[in-house]
């Protein structure tokens, strides 16, 4: 048994400090960011923020609304190549996509997930992304998932994860992924610090996988935890190359899901409404790792994305970060036991 007794800390605990800067405007700031990824050699010019591929997030109606802004989307892996079909033609821009699978193909290779990804990648070839998602990727078998997907699909980039370590980074790009997700446990509909006892802090974890990622040439997106545009904009200064976003574009029009009585349903994807959408666990145990919740519909998601980017682009401007991948080096964090004055929290008419 160990004990880290060093500090762990979450966006709640810090705080970006102003410094003197030359930029006049919000609209001085460069938002989109050049990548060339380590293993797919890809160069792709995009913001750095990304819908999760979660049931009312990670939809074809999101990924068109986000294109607009640059903004890239995680299709959730439940599309069928008839979904997807459908979905072309519609104005769908391809090189803001990314195509989703989970590892069922390690046990069936006939898993749904796995040959719709197939099909997409060969139907569709403009589709220059995949995603591996799964909750938990320290198994072995999910590096030797990720070694399979990178030797049969090259040229593509990879996204892998869930990790939140440093060395759990390094072998996941080493062994063929260009990007990792990092993140257990902060998700707003995520249950599983409460019911396995596992994770760390997001602030800090991004912090220490970051630094692992850009030692080997990779990236990393932060993946849960963000309620506010100040959040996303603290986890791009901690390091993070991009940050992906569930709960805050949950509940729009876009979602594509029933809206009864004004509300949509938002749910984890290891929840029981996940499990009665789209069956149990393959393994047979019950355990669910996530929640179910009712939110007001939100409207259309471009009100959101304009006040996130907004935020975003106002911290630039308090810290002296002319790009948005400047923002590491011009970032200066002080640890606060408190944020914000709740004293009038009762009366906010925009609190949901």
């Amino acid at each position: 048994m160990r004990i880290d007794y060093n500090i762990h800390l979450d966006y709640a605990d810090v705080l970006l400090k102003p410094k003197r800067s030359t930029l006049s405007s919000r609209r001085d700031v460069e938002m989109t960011r050049d990548f060339t990824f380590r293993n797919s050699k890809q160069q792709i010019a995009f913001v750095p923020i990304v819908a999760s591929n979660m049931d009312g997030v990670g939809t074809f109606s999101m990924a068109r609304a986000l294109q607009e802004y640059k903004l890239l989307t995680v299709l959730r892996k439940h599309y069928t190549i008839e979904d997807w079909d459908r979905a072309m033609g519609t104005g769908l821009k391809l090189q803001y996509v990314s195509a989703c699978t989970g590892t069922g193909a390690i046990w069936d290779n006939n898993s749904p997930d796995y040959q719709t990804l197939k099909k997409v990648m060969e139907k569709y070839p403009d589709v220059g992304m995949i995603t591996i998602d799964v909750a938990n990727a320290y198994h072995e078998q999910f590096v030797d998932f990720v070694k399979r997907i990178r030797s049969e699909f090259p040229d593509k980039t990879i996204i892998a994860g869930n990790v939140v370590s440093p060395e759990m980074v390094e072998e996941l790009i080493i062994n063929g992924a260009d990007v990792v997700k990092v993140g257990i446990g902060p998700g707003s509909v995520c249950t599983t610090r409460t019911q396995t006892g596992v994770g760390v802090p997001q602030f800090s974890a991004i912090i220490e996988c970051a630094d692992a990622a850009n030692g080997v040439g990779g990236h990393i997106i932060a993946d849960g935890g963000c309620t506010q545009s100040g959040d996303i904009a603290k986890a791009l200064g901690a390091g993070a190359h991009m940050v992906m976003l569930g709960g805050m574009l949950a509940a729009h029009d876009e979602s594509e899901l029933e809206l009864r009585d004004g509300k949509r349903v938002f749910y984890g994807m290891s929840s029981e409404s996940a499990f009665e959408k789209h069956g149990a666990r393959k393994d047979g145990y019950r355990g669910t790792e996530g929640k179910t919740v009712q939110l007001d519909n939100r409207g259309p998601v471009r009100d959101t994305v304009e006040q996130i980017l907004g935020g975003v682009r106002s911290t630039c401007t308090y810290i002296g970060a002319r790009r948005i991948k400047d923002m590491p080096k011009c970032a200066h964090f002080v640890r606060v036991n408190n944020v914000i004055n709740r004293v009038f929290d009762r009366y906010d008419a925009n609190k949901n």
